[in-house]
């Protein structure tokens, strides 16, 4: 009976073990060292720059304009905004259903000014109800949401930088 069981839970693991699963793990990227350029006091680069440096691996993160000649690749920050826009209303007129969009362009380049990623666009939108009699659990509610889409535009931009490569690498 013991024997059977073993092996049916053998059989049973046997599928899993070669469907290709494993874990992610620490991004491999084509650079040693990445200086990003952006404006000061973007929440987004904040938390680009917290998670590369909390996601260990060898990656060199340089941040002082004095260091951008030593960096192999530079992360440019193009734009980033955030918008609020109404995309519905009742017959009275008052908002009822808004659609909050966060958008990021970027571009990455080698130290010689060669493009390693040309400017893209990453965007993220959320939908969400409005009701103005509970404003300010709403306002929470858009803030949670922007940090939300904030973070999954990090994980965008982290995948991106892992799968960049040189121009004739």
């Amino acid at each position: 009976m013991r024997k059977r069981t073993l092996l049916l839970t053998l059989l049973a693991a046997a599928p899993l073990a070669a469907c290709g699963f494993r874990l992610r793990g620490v991004p491999q990227f084509a650079f040693r060292s990445l200086y990003v350029q952006a404006e000061a006091g973007s929440e987004l680069v904040r938390e680009l720059r917290r998670t590369l440096v909390g996601a260990g691996g060898d990656l060199l993160l340089l941040s002082e304009p004095a260091q951008l000649p030593q960096a192999e690749a530079v992360l440019e920050f193009l734009s980033e905004q955030r918008e609020r826009v109404v995309v519905g209303q009742n017959a009275t007129g008052q908002v009822r259903e808004l659609q909050l969009r966060l958008r990021l362009r970027f571009r990455l380049r080698g130290r010689d000014g060669q493009e390693w990623i040309a400017p893209t666009e990453i965007a993220q939108t959320r939908d969400i109800s409005y009701n103005e009699t509970i404003a300010l659990s709403k306002e929470g509610e858009e803030a949670l949401l922007f940090r939300n889409m904030q973070t999954d535009l990090v994980q965008q931009l982290l995948r991106r930088l892992a799968a960049a490569r040189a121009p004739g690498a």
